[in-house]
């Protein structure tokens, strides 16, 4: 493969974008694909009224809703860098998906509204990245609104999620008196407003404006150099380990929807941000520019075409090279399989892929052979990558089908909507009713919607609320000890699944029937 193949490798940047909903995650998505070329005009999320809808969502919920509910894959070429964005769904029942995004990326960008500063959101998908150890970039959004004090943010930032932060740049002012940023990385200042040829201002060795300029007639102008001053001396020390390791996050700070301080994002954020990196599995690390391919599924997704019905397994390579048409191994089922219908993203088009290397997204159509969490793998080492975190339900709803005549496809949509992982199902053992169990409501939402357009099954709903699961660890259990209080039911891999009504309920049930063990899968990844 040789030095291609290692330059192909390392110019790759794959990573996600976390926020908290209406942070702007679709707005900066848009810019930085605008920068890229791979779409000629950013349809903004502010022309949603128009019937316009943002590149990046695809889904008809999405467009009655107006938020992202599935993560779909960008790429596109900045310079010498092949860059892959993976959009996270930012609406807070989507989490499980989510999560199993930032598996995929070697690194993230997290948004945060200058007004509202850090939300529940945001904090629960930077708790991922920290525990996978992966570098974070901040991209501070809406300086063109009035908004905290940036010195607060900072604040905020490292009490909050208890990580240090280095400011790349500072904004001068905000709001309606937001004049534009000073860059401290490239010793600059660059204007809001004004001429592109004036959009940059050098400074000097001292980090000062030379003689005279509009810019310096302002207060804010001084009250930035003082700001400034403080930064250099009582702020953290830029550490480019400390960025790599996950412990110190660059900031940016600028405007998406007027695509202000986008491109200066984008440039240092590719300097600084990490190739594919190395993969645990059950053989050790899997170095991402050894010559065996190998890849894991982190997403199914179905009907991506609704003319189509076609189902799409999206796999993260993790070492060599994909070339369509080759063969490779499913240690889970100890087959080969030919990798023949493979495609890749580019904001609303498809096209099919020949090649890929390590660190790309590849999308391979699936009859249904595929699984989350899957390995595919060549060579003669039949290894599995790290378990990706599997999620404990906390709603659950009883699902049936509303018309007796349409049972085929009631249960053809389940069996793909549950494969994708969107949603978990379970049986209850005596009288084996079909039961729903997800992380958020909207994921119930979201399944009944796509069952009656998609699988043309219109679906009864009756709501259980919330229970505490817990799997058993025995194969065998006394199905007698199901009740209201405590369903015994069986989850889609004929695991037994105790459904308390509430921690009572489960802590009564751990007293009386103390042999039967009981046990959470989430502490397992924890």
């Amino acid at each position: 493969m040789g030095n291609d193949f290692k330059k192909k490798v390392l110019s790759r940047r794959t990573f996600a974008i976390i926020s908290h909903p209406d942070a702007g995650k679709t707005t900066l998505t848009e810019k930085l694909l605008l920068f890229g070329g791979a779409i000629r005009d950013a349809g903004t999320v502010k022309a949603k009224k128009t019937g316009k809808f943002a590149t990046s969502d695809w889904m008809e919920i999405e467009k009655q809703r107006g938020i992202s509910v599935t993560s779909s894959v960008m790429q596109f070429e900045y310079h010498d860098f092949q860059v892959n964005i993976l959009d996270t769904p930012g609406h807070q029942d989507f989490s499980e998906d989510t999560y199993r995004t930032l598996m995929a990326v070697d690194s993230a960008v997290m948004i945060i509204d200058s007004a509202k500063g850090i939300e529940d959101q945001t904090i629960k998908l930077f708790k991922v990245c920290r525990m996978r150890g992966i570098p974070i970039f901040t991209f501070i959004n809406k300086l063109d609104r009035q908004g905290k004090p940036p010195l607060e943010l900072l604040a905020e930032l490292e009490e909050v999620l208890g990580i240090e932060s280095y400011p790349m740049n500072w904004p001068i002012g905000m709001g309606k008196e937001f004049l534009g940023i000073y860059d401290r990385y490239y010793n600059r200042i660059e204007q809001f407003r004004g001429k592109e040829e004036e959009r940059f201002i050098p400074l000097n060795d001292d980090g000062e404006v030379e003689g005279e300029h509009s810019l310096k007639t302002s207060g804010l102008y001084e009250q930035t150099l003082e700001e400034i001053m403080l930064l250099n001396e009582a702020g953290n020390e830029f550490s480019r380990e400390k960025v790599a390791e996950g412990k110190l996050t660059p900031v940016f700070f600028g405007s998406a929807l007027t695509a202000f301080g986008v491109q200066t994002f984008l440039e240092t954020y590719l300097q600084f941000a990490p190739s594919p990196k190395a993969r645990n599995s059950s053989i050790g690390e899997i170095d991402p520019l050894s010559e065996e391919f190998s890849g894991f599924v982190f997403k199914i997704q179905a009907n991506m075409n609704p003319a189509h019905r076609d189902r799409i397994a999206f796999v993260r390579i993790c070492s060599g090279k994909f070339e369509r048409g080759m063969m490779v191994s499913l240690p889970r089922l100890e087959k080969q399989i030919k990798l023949s219908q493979s495609t890749s993203f580019m904001a609303e088009e498809r096209n099919t892929v020949d090649e890929a290397v390590s660190g790309d997204i590849i999308g391979l159509y699936d009859t249904g052979t595929y699984q989350i969490g899957d390995t595919l793998t060549t060579g003669k080492n039949n290894f599995h990558f790290e378990k990706l975190p599997q999620f404990t339900p906390e709603l659950f709803v009883r699902v049936s089908a509303k018309n007796v005549m349409k049972q085929k496809s009631f249960y053809k949509g389940i069996q793909q909507l549950v494969q994708e992982g969107a949603i978990q199902l379970y049986k209850t053992v005596k009288t084996e009713d079909y039961l729903l169990g997800a992380v958020g409501q909207l994921q119930f939402e979201v399944f009944e919607h796509r069952m009656k357009n998609e699988y043309n099954a219109e679906v009864l709903m009756e709501r259980l609320g919330s229970k505490i699961a817990r799997w058993i660890e025995a194969d065998e259990v006394d199905e007698n000890l199901s009740s209201s209080r405590s369903l015994l039911v069986k989850d889609r891999f004929d695991h037994y699944v105790f459904l308390f009504e509430n921690d009572f309920a489960l802590r009564w049930f751990q007293d009386k029937n103390p042999n039967v063990k009981l046990y959470n899968p989430m502490d397992q990844h924890d």
